[in-house]
């Protein structure tokens, strides 16, 4: 008798891999019949990392979209599924133990069935808690395996990692190939073995597209044991998401597998309406080249899903980079040289930073520091001159324990920078958190919500919750938006060849600083978004003045991200040259966002008086 393989459609995924936002509520229950009339899923990924955020920042009630998307399939019998990081829960950074416990709780009463959970390093102590709140709140818990590829990265690591989780109780286990890179006969023995040491488990198969392995990955553990194959839908599958439901059920169709009919009909309606909130406004949070696949990501191991931000980065940061090269003679770099001197660098050091599955948000952690190196090696500086505070707690252990063993050059470097390896219990760094918040939401008038969803909305995403409530999130929704259609409408205008404008690289102004100050180190966004220099975010005068000292690691200001708000440190300790963006400025990650002239702790009182040309 054949082997059933069922399907499920990341709907959320598709989106998050793709651009900035997800749909909104009144967007998804009008997909959602169509998604049920294809008939061929089993399954749907409804919400969970991003999604909730992505609400809020709207200044729409995220709640209130989970209950109402979730219906449709409720009703239909079609399981639904949200992702969450363990550890950090539904955001970026840890979550204490009382709203970790409290979110299974409130998502199950809202209609999730299954909470898929991982954590970025593997660490089994931080899936712990995940398997059990799920389970204690009566869902489905999927603990998943973060995939990469590397020397210690092998089936018998992952076998093991699946026996602990086993038995901690965890119902089903996924795949989770968030790069794309997992090579299809390790994958397809990987789960061999799960099934053989645990016949009734659960295995749905999670993989991207972007470095051409998924189909090749996705028959392979189709014919090993797997479950569940997770999918796509045009238009946003392929490039660097997933694969395409058609395809993939036509290949195993033809290799013998039941597999559930697709109503044509039904997914034409599907892609069009998907086609139209793209239209509407997601399209201008799409990099095209998401759309695309690219072998070159097979090296450095990096998500796809990286690659449209990773560009922007690359932009700021080559500008001031030539800057650098060219005072010093080198010849200067195009964006695809830049963007193969980082694969080669995350290359090289991803193995002395202990190994850490490359995926959100230690991809983010391991890429920042490749970047800093290639500014640092250019000046002439070694390796690692510059190490973020977010990355020093990944290599420190504050967010779990690293798969492999950390260069000596790190460790002794940690030693010289005075920083203490954390040993125990990630989880234990984060104190409970709910009674505060229940008090303050008690002060305010604000109502718990059914189910205590409100409290957890509050407790797991407190800045945009309170930008949710004061309707400043809806407000600076509506103006980005309106930011973004004029300039692409003013972009898409043909000008005439005579007023094309003569491009210059580089500028004046940055010509200015190399040449006047040699030492000045610029501070570049770690995100796009809105920068903040000061928490009044209607006041626009608030950037720093020339002469303003900063010591390495202090706040150089804050940007207003997708998900979070994100600090930029000064990574070196001087004064103040120049800053280039205003209060509530839209910045792309890697912007250029001021200089900092470079001094000798012992001279940090000393400022010049020298007058710098005005960024404007």
């Amino acid at each position: 008798m054949s082997k059933e393989i069922k399907f499920s459609l990341v709907y959320r995924d598709m989106w998050q891999s793709s651009g900035k936002y997800q749909p909104r509520v009144d967007q998804l229950v009008k997909i959602a019949p169509a998604i049920v009339e294809m008939g061929c899923f089993d399954r749907v990924e409804t919400n969970g990392g991003a999604f909730e955020q992505v609400n809020l920042m709207y200044g729409e009630n995220p709640n209130k979209a989970v209950r109402q998307w979730t219906k449709t399939f409720n009703e239909a019998g079609i399981q639904t599924h949200m992702l969450e990081r363990a550890l950090n829960g539904l955001r970026m950074n840890g979550v204490p133990r009382d709203v970790r416990r409290l979110m299974p709780k409130v998502k199950k009463a809202q209609g999730v069935d299954i909470m898929r959970s991982f954590c970025g390093l593997n660490d089994p102590r931080n899936l712990q808690g995940s398997i059990e709140y799920a389970r204690e709140a009566g869902m489905i818990s999927q603990a998943a395996l973060s995939i990469t590829h590397s020397p210690i990265h092998t089936v018998e690591y992952y076998t093991g990692l699946v026996d602990q989780l086993v038995d901690f109780g965890a119902d089903e286990i996924a795949i989770k190939d968030m790069a794309g890179i997992g090579r299809p006969a390790m994958l397809g023995n990987l789960v061999y073995q799960i099934k053989k040491r645990h016949p009734r488990i659960t295995v749905q198969y999670h993989g991207h597209s972007g470095p051409g392995f998924a189909m090749a990955s996705v028959l392979e553990v189709a014919r090993a044991g797997a479950d569940y194959i997770d999918t796509a839908m045009e238009p946003l599958a392929w490039g660097m998401v997933h694969p395409g439901i058609i395809a993939a059920q036509a290949m195993l169709k033809d290799d013998g597998f039941l597999v559930k009919d697709i109503d044509m009909t039904a997914y034409m309606e599907a892609r069009h309406l998907t086609q139209e909130f793209i239209d509407d406004f997601l399209g201008l949070y799409i990099d095209p080249r998401n759309k695309i696949s690219t072998s070159i990501l097979v090296g450095s191991g990096l998500p796809g899903g990286m690659m449209g931000s990773l560009i922007n980065d690359l932009k700021g940061v080559r500008s001031a980079l030539n800057l650098i090269l060219q005072k010093n003679g080198q010849p200067k770099l195009s964006l695809d040289d830049l963007m193969l001197q980082l694969f080669n660098e995350v290359e090289h050091i991803w193995p002395m930073l202990g190994y850490p599955p490359l995926v959100t948000p230690f991809s983010q952690y391991v890429k920042n520091i490749a970047v800093m190196n290639l500014m640092a090696m250019a000046q002439g500086k070694p390796r690692f001159s510059q190490i973020d505070k977010d990355s020093w707690n990944m290599i420190l252990g504050k967010a779990g324990q690293l798969p492999g063993k950390l260069d000596p050059q790190i460790v002794e470097l940690a030693k010289l920078n005075h920083l203490e390896f954390y040993e125990g219990d990630p989880q234990d760094a984060y104190p409970d958190v709910l009674p505060q918040y229940i008090k303050e939401m008690e002060e305010l008038g604000w109502d718990r919500g059914e189910d205590d969803e409100e409290l957890f909305e509050f407790a797991m995403h407190d800045r945009q919750y309170r930008d949710y409530k004061s309707g400043v999130a809806k407000d600076r929704f509506y103006k980005e938006v309106a930011q973004l259609r004029a300039e692409k409408a003013e972009k898409n205008q043909v000008k005439p060849v005579s007023a094309q404008p003569i491009p210059q690289e580089p500028s004046v102004k940055l010509n200015y600083i190399t040449e006047k100050h040699p030492d000045a180190v610029p501070v570049v966004a770690t995100a796009s978004g809105q920068v903040i220099w000061e928490l009044d975010f209607e006041d626009q005068s608030q950037a720093p003045a020339p002469g303003t000292r900063y010591l390495a690691g202090s706040t150089f200001c804050t940007i207003m991200a997708a998900y979070a708000l994100v600090p930029v440190e000064a990574l070196t300790t001087g004064r103040l040259i120049d800053s280039c963006v205003k209060q509530g400025q839209m910045v792309q990650k890697g912007d250029v966002l001021g200089w900092i002239e470079e001094i000798k702790v012992a001279d940090y009182g000393f400022i010049r008086d020298e007058v710098i040309p005005s960024c404007e």
